[in-house]
């Protein structure tokens, strides 16, 4: 029988010694026997009817109490990617998720927890707990805060309901009034949660639940919604049985190992790149990967790519939202049509079903055998007010979109495209790989030839796009912000924001070794590998280079002879590559990064050290 961590003496304590510390955390000698379940909480909330600010922690130790455990619950950093964008405090975001996944291996590692619930939501955040959730390789369960409302037009701006990235992209259209603006903004954002589009936050939440790590619903149920109080307490309670299968059981498949598999991987990117999710994602499912010794990379990625359709258009690829993909039956529902295509690898289970077949059976509302739990989720709709407070409405939609041909979420044979949304290309400007989300464009943009204009930041090509140097038919180049070269491979949103609040967001194509926001759309290629720093092609681009994008032969290429790129690449000198005309104030922190980072091609994660 595998012993409790908390009870055992392999961490180095002796029996004493152990009870003598718990009793000091307020555990009593009947508390012994008890699983240890640590709740890493990276997210907080207004709860309705407190006027304090309330952990959602507390409702999962309440579950685990109820159910017999005993939960002790610790905080890590959560870096805001909507505080931190646009200026140099973006360098931090994606070091951040290093030091996400380290301090909970610290804390339950130090403390011997014999279980995890990771609570989280933001785009980094999520990832580092599944990076840390992989590593340990203990009882672990997700739950997210959930997704945010959109927001309501804007008579005379915007037709469609709207989110943050419509406020950036129209900050920059000139026929937007500063007062019609004010107004955006006021509505771009009116209730708690993440982001309301299908970025990142919200598609690595949907991912844990393909991983076969979260519960049904953890990635679309509104976080204004009550239902998604039901999967804080059920997380709880489920943590407690995952648990005692394993310590009492010896059922190793309850570990993030067992569920998190190779064909728990292929799943969840076939579910990615069939609703179009971040560019981001793929970053962080091979980090992910990797940390779990899981055999999957960019040419897994890529294969994917090629046989799954792409089945949902959600902000900013479409005028759906995450809230009208819930309507259309969530995750399960993707899955559904995916599996009656023969897509998806049924060798997998969950923390919630034993296999595929049943999980579908249950959870797919197109499935014609769906639970009546099922039916009442999925029909949880917005509150449609302003507001902070979590789980504050009990709305519902009349009817659920299961309009296969022309919904939210379409069958295989009406697909959007036979490709799917996200695209691995190579080339000479992307030896090792780079990052297409085609889910952003039409077909009639899988090519495109522009002329360079090279920028050696970001702030240099937003500078360059709003002063008009851009115009249509270029190509924006922006290097050394890559893990190495930024440091710290910072998210991208303000350039393809203001591309396209100029009109010029289907005219000129934009690439870059760093990476965008989920946010992102139009022709924007990012994680070009190898870097500018590590002596990537990207580093010897040249204004006025012509510069080839092929969506159906997966090419990015730089159409410059062999003989001039030589020249230019003697004429560099050796490496690391550092821009010339770069103004960047580097932290010390940010240069232990980049002294241990390694490419995109392998999620940024650090190099191995043995």
């Amino acid at each position: 029988m595998a012993q409790l961590r908390s009870r055992t003496s392999t961490h180095g304590r002796n029996m004493a010694g152990a009870r003598a510390l718990w009793r000091a955390t307020g555990m009593k000698s009947g508390d012994f026997g008890k699983p240890i379940i640590a709740i890493a909480n990276s997210y907080t909330q207004f709860v309705p009817g407190h006027v304090h600010l309330k952990n959602m922690g507390d409702l999962v130790a309440s579950a685990i109490a109820e159910s017999g455990g005993i939960s002790k619950e610790f905080n890590t950093i959560a870096v805001d990617d909507g505080i931190a964008m646009g200026h140099g405090g973006m360098l931090y975001s994606l070091p951040s998720r290093d030091i996400i996944a380290d301090s909970i291996e610290y804390m339950v590692n130090a403390h011997t927890a014999d279980a995890l619930v990771c609570i989280s939501n933001c785009d980094k955040i999520t990832p580092g707990h599944l990076m840390a959730a992989m590593r340990l390789n203990i009882p672990v369960i997700f739950v997210s805060g959930g997704p945010s409302e959109s927001g309501k037009p804007v008579e005379g701006v915007t037709d469609g309901r709207i989110d943050l990235v419509d406020a950036m992209s129209l900050s920059a259209d000139e026929t937007v009034t500063d007062a019609q603006l004010a107004e955006v903004e006021e509505n771009a954002c009116p209730t708690c949660g993440s982001c309301s589009g299908m970025f990142t936050a919200n598609s690595m939440n949907c991912l844990t639940e393909v991983l076969g790590l979260s519960l049904p619903g953890n990635g679309t149920t509104l976080a204004t919604h009550a239902f998604r109080k039901e999967l804080f307490l059920e997380a709880g309670r489920k943590i407690v049985d995952l648990a005692r299968r394993y310590y009492e059981d010896d059922d190793e498949s309850v570990l993030p190992r067992s569920i998190a598999t190779k064909a728990a991987f292929s799943n969840a990117m076939a579910m990615d790149v069939a609703m179009g999710g971040s560019t981001n994602t793929i970053l962080h499912i091979l980090a992910v990967a990797i940390e779990g010794g899981v055999d999957f990379g960019l040419d897994d990625i890529d294969r994917i790519s090629r046989l799954v359709p792409t089945l949902s258009k959600v902000a900013p690829n479409g005028t759906a939202h995450v809230e009208d993909v819930h309507r259309a039956g969530g995750i399960p529902a993707i899955l559904g049509e995916l599996d009656r295509a023969g897509l998806l690898d049924h060798t997998i289970h969950t923390v919630h079903s034993p296999d595929l077949t049943s999980w579908l059976d249950e959870w797919d509302v197109r499935g014609g055998k769906a639970s009546k739990k099922a039916e009442a989720l999925f029909h949880a709709a917005p509150g449609g007010v302003r507001t902070t407070q979590a789980f504050s409405t009990t709305n519902t939609w009349d009817d659920l979109d299961l309009d296969g041909e022309n919904g939210v979420v379409r069958a295989v044979p009406h697909a959007h495209t036979k490709d799917g949304g996200l695209a691995v290309l190579k080339g000479n400007l992307a030896r090792d790989g780079a990052v297409f989300k085609t889910a952003g464009i039409t077909e009639d943009l899988f090519h495109f030839e522009g002329t360079a204009v090279v920028c050696d930041s970001q702030e240099e090509a937003v500078q360059k796009i709003l002063d008009k140097t851009v115009k249509a038919g270029d190509v924006v180049v922006i290097r050394y912000e890559g893990p190495q070269g930024g440091p710290g491979m910072q998210e991208m949103l303000y350039p393809t924001s203001f591309l396209k609040g100029r009109g010029l967001g289907k005219t000129c194509a934009l690439i870059t070794d760093g990476r965008f926001s989920g946010g992102t759309s139009g022709v924007s290629i990012g994680h070009i590998s190898p870097e500018a720093a590590e002596g990537g092609l990207i580093g010897l681009i040249e204004d006025g280079d012509r510069i080839i994008i092929d969506v159906d032969k997966r090419l990015l290429e730089l159409d410059v002879p062999e003989e001039e790129i030589e020249r230019r690449r003697t004429a560099k000198g050796p490496l690391p590559w550092r821009p010339e005309n770069r103004e960047r104030q580097v932290s010390q922190a940010l240069k232990v990064y980049a002294h241990l980072v390694r490419s995109a091609t392998y999620g940024a994660t650090r190099r191995p050290l043995d």
